[in-house]
């Protein structure tokens, strides 16, 4: 997020995700997972980590697959929180600009692009800073839009869990 604003506890809002989700990314009940937590701040989504040994791909370095994967689930995050909508994603983008070192507080941050309400495509770019504001990786995707009768169809097998993200997003105030 680049902004000479610093994010504070008092200017996010934790974004409420469903308990007992496997997805990598965000998932509670995934052991393997990052279990990344949500913050709306204005316009924006974030999330805070800290990556591990678990997540090298060399020496002190961070694995690009990760981080791929935290800028990917900042920007779906995004467009859950503003479009409340779900959405698989059409295309990833990323551009590493400085080696992601283990044991470092990292921000991620998405923004929408497109916010169009009969969009069936929307875009959004992510960011992903360390704890000096460097600017570390940046992301844009695009993510095509699954209308609520077509999750029913296409994805039964998770079609509760999609539902219960949803409307779980309901019970956050939207800013």
């Amino acid at each position: 997020m680049h902004t000479e604003n610093r994010v504070t506890k008092a200017n996010k809002l934790k974004i409420k995700k469903p308990e007992g989700y496997f997805c990598f990314a965000c998932g509670t009940a995934n052991p393997i997972g990052l279990n990344l937590e949500f913050f709306a701040v204005g316009n924006k989504v974030i999330t805070e980590t800290t990556l591990n040994r678990y997540h090298v791909g060399w020496s002190d370095i961070a694995h690009g697959g990760i981080i791929s994967t935290i800028l990917d689930e900042v920007m779906s995050w995004t467009i859950l929180y503003i479009k409340r909508c779900f959405f698989v994603t059409r295309k990833l983008e990323i551009k590493y600009i400085k080696p992601v070192k283990i044991g470092v507080p990292l921000i991620a941050s998405g923004s929408i692009l497109t916010n169009s309400e009969d969009d069936k495509i929307v875009k959004a770019t992510g960011e992903l800073r360390d704890n000096h504001n460097s600017l570390l990786a940046k992301a844009s995707g695009e993510f095509i839009i699954i209308p609520r009768e077509d999750i029913q169809q296409g994805f039964k097998d998770s079609e509760k869990e999609i539902f219960s993200l949803i409307d779980g997003l309901e019970k956050t105030e939207k800013r």
